[in-house]
């Protein structure tokens, strides 16, 4: 009999010890699954590229010049940029002019950016459930700009709902302007979608210079706004 409740005590223990073994085996797989989600800081903080060191619009076309198909590749991207009056700044200026939002039926929405890159008041009003896409006007000065790309980042009631990025590409200095149409969106709609949003956006290159930050708020209705 004691050597049965000995045993007992025994068995009772052991399977004490590996339900406690499954807690803290559960406890370390949801700790491994949050440490698997990342701040809001990291997400913010784009990983830096190491591309090397940079080169004026003059040094472009000097280096490797005897390579017919970089040569040619360089003039493709150059386009009608007059390489005589051009300086030998090396960093290059991007100038966000404007963006606008297009969708099907509705005039186009142009929303001119301040220079401080904070809009007073709510930016802009969309319709719940209206598809739409943004068109963004920009003007590239000095160098060629390398990876240049869109971030946006939106909070409801100070939580997180979305977060997108878009990559808008390498672009040369010209007199002319850029434009580049984000694929088309369709607003949330519903209840829980209608109200206040603020946000942020951002214009960074691969080197993640940032030439623009935009903070603003914006609205979705039930119906759009009286034009």
């Amino acid at each position: 009999m004691d050597n049965n409740n000995k045993n007992n005590e025994e068995n009772g223990n052991t399977s004490k010890t590996a339900s406690d073994d499954e807690g803290v085996g559960s406890v370390g797989r949801q700790m491994s699954e949050s440490s698997l989600c990342v701040t809001e800081e990291e997400e913010e903080d784009d990983s830096k590229l190491h591309l090397g060191p940079q080169y004026t619009i003059k040094e472009h076309l000097e280096k490797d010049k005897d390579d017919e198909s970089l040569r040619k590749w360089k003039e493709q991207l150059l386009g009608s940029v007059d390489v005589t009056n051009i300086g030998e700044t090396l960093d290059p200026e991007v100038r966000i002019i404007s963006l606008v939002i297009l969708s099907p039926g509705r005039p186009d929405i142009v929303l001119m950016v301040p220079e401080n890159g904070n809009p007073k008041g709510m930016w802009f009003t969309l319709k719940e459930g209206s598809r739409y896409c943004l068109k963004f006007t920009f003007q590239v000065n000095n160098n060629i700009v390398s990876g240049l790309r869109y971030t946006n980042t939106v909070w409801k009631t100070g939580v997180k709902v979305d977060r997108g990025k878009e990559m808008l590409g390498t672009f040369s200095p010209q007199l002319e302007p850029y434009n580049h149409v984000m694929p088309e969106e369709t607003t949330p709609s519903g209840m829980f979608a209608r109200g206040s949003y603020s946000a942020r956006t951002k214009f960074l290159d691969d080197d993640n210079k940032c030439y623009l930050e935009i903070n603003y708020s914006f609205d979705i209705r039930k119906e759009w706004p009286a034009v």
